[in-house]
Formats: structure tokens, sequence, C-alpha cells
């Protein structure tokens, strides 16, 4: 099974970094946040990846050219040319990078790769999210209801704290947010059918308005309920949390060994 990873977009919440680089090359421990989502993937045995390109989507694709160079030991003949990898750790993963518009919508870079996909049950997801979801039951929750998509279900950690506050403007108590009062939100992590194809218009087309509205109107759109770690790196805040987590030896999206 394929799974489509959209990965063009811009990133102008978090320019600090991406002026240099697409927002899935931020890097957490030393590896890029595309890389850390394709080893969750790995991990539960799909390892077959479109990667939707759009913005600065040429340093994705010098990444995945060189991978095998930068993630091993190197022997250079000098006088004769040759060159030899040594201890490789190269994962046994299928790329396809495609140039899918530096412009293009969510929904319109979905519909460029429709000729990779077609006729067959895929999953999708961002390229700056990761998360503990258990993958396998995620499908088998898809292909028991039947329907055309399934999005992964989330509750994002309260950032704010509460006020409440009393007369006079005396604050009676100070607390954190608790996460399950913000409600349910996309996380990616999909599951797709490729009849969604069919309610995306084009390029112009984000697939979390028009699409994802009317397979839900249509009763097309289920809902896998994760209640586990998941974070979305939007902000410098969101990349310094999960460089902790990471530094700090069990990040909680570290499936594989």
């Amino acid at each position: 099974m394929k799974v489509v990873i959209l990965a063009g977009g811009l990133g102008t919440r978090i320019a600090e970094e991406t002026s240099i680089k697409p927002k899935p090359m931020i890097e957490i421990g030393g590896r890029p946040l595309l890389w850390h989502i394709m080893q969750i993937y790995g991990h539960h045995g799909f390892d077959e990846f479109v990667v939707c390109l759009g913005y600065l989507g040429s340093v994705i694709k010098d990444y995945f050219v060189n991978y095998t160079m930068l993630h091993s030991d190197v022997e250079c003949d000098l006088g004769g040319g040759a060159v030899k990898f040594v201890n490789r750790r190269s994962p046994p993963w299928r790329v396809a990078l495609v140039d899918t518009g530096e412009a293009t919508m969510t929904g319109g870079r979905i519909k460029r790769v429709a000729d990779r996909v077609r006729g067959a049950t895929f999953m999708l997801t961002y390229g700056d999210g990761v998360a503990d979801v258990d993958l396998k039951a995620l499908l088998a929750f898809h292909r028991a209801h039947g329907k055309l998509a399934t999005v992964t279900a989330v509750r994002p950690p309260g950032r704010f704290g509460v006020l409440d506050v009393g007369r006079g403007g005396r604050v009676e108590e100070f607390r954190e947010k608790p996460d399950d009062e913000i409600g349910w939100i996309n996380g990616g992590f999909f599951v797709v059918e490729p009849g969604i194809l069919d309610y995306i218009d084009g390029d112009a087309t984000s697939f979390e308005r028009e699409p994802l509205h009317r397979l839900a109107v249509d009763g097309e759109l289920m809902a896998f309920e994760h209640r586990g770690f998941w974070q979305a790196v939007d902000t410098v805040h969101d990349k310094r949390r999960l460089e902790v987590l990471w530094d700090g030896g069990a990040p909680p999206w570290r499936v594989w060994a």
C-alpha cells in the first residue's frame, strides 16, 4: 500500500526554519521530520512512498538522492575514482518524489499523483506531524466501515493557561487548559479510497475544505480516534518540544527500533 505525503507547503508560520528548506526538512535529532514520519510508516510495514513536492522541493530530492552517502561511511579511491559505502544504513523504502507545483493546494497535490495511486486504497498524511498512531489498527478500522475516507482524530495539547477572573480583575485560579476541552481535530494519518479523487477539482482545491466537507455530508468520512501522542510542527516552540523529547531518549513517536 502506498503512502502519499504532502510536503510542498510554504511553512510561513515557522519562517525561521523554512527560509532555506521546506518544512518537512526541519530537523529533529539531526534527521528531517519527513524521515521521522517515514520511519513511523516503515515500522508498520508501509514502505512505498509518494512525496508531493512544492516549495524548495529540490532540497528533498537532494536528501534522498544522496541518502546512502549521508548515512554511511564513505571510502574514496581518489586515484581510481571508486567510491565505496561502508556500514550502509539505508531503509528498504521506495520513494517517488513528484513535483506537484509550488502554489498547488493540498487537494491539488493529491490529484496530481492520481496516476500513482488510482485503483487502490492508499494512506495519506502531512509532512509536518508525528504520532504514535497504530497504523495497522487504523487500516483495520478503515476496512471495517467501508467508507471512502478515514481521518485520524487527535486532541492537540493545550497551549494556554486558563484564568478564572473574579471581581475587580483578581485572578482566582490559574490552570492549564485540559486537552479534552479543545476537542477533536484533523491529525492527518488518513486512509482513503481512490474515489476521493472525484471530490477534488484541481490545483486550487484545498483538501481540508470542500472535499472533506463533502465527504462528511455524503457520509463517507469516518474518524479513527487516537488518544496517544501527536504533534504537528507549526512553530519554533513545537520544534523545540520535539527536540526535548528526542534528547530525553524516549520520544513517544519513535515506534521503530
